[in-house]
């Protein structure tokens, strides 16, 4: 039974929304999850209760919500992390950051 920690999308056209789930490797994207571990919100936001000036040269950021508890458990059981998930993992601090190869 391999067990795998990927994102399933949300969202309506245009303004995409993922979860971040843990579920059997062989289930589809969308399917019923063993559970949900997080939330990534891919779109730019920008901080709202700043001031005009402020919000004109705040850095829009892209929101990861995280149970780091959780996700923690299921890497030690090992739940393989999808490429993606890999990438949010590592930005998270859970595991360490792949590196491409260079040829």
């Amino acid at each position: 039974m391999v067990v795998r920690i990927r994102l399933s999308r949300f969202g309506n056209k245009h303004q995409p929304f993922f979860n971040i789930i843990v579920s059997q490797a062989r289930s589809a994207r969308d399917s019923k999850p063993l559970e949900v571990i997080g939330t990534y919100n891919p779109v730019p936001q920008r901080p709202t209760n700043l001031s005009e000036e402020e919000a004109r040269t705040a850095k829009a950021y892209k929101e990861i919500a995280l149970d780091r508890s959780r996700a923690k458990y299921w890497l030690g059981v090992g739940a393989q992390p999808s490429e993606s998930v890999w990438r949010l993992l590592s930005m998270a601090g859970l595991i360490e950051p792949k590196h491409k190869k260079q040829t």
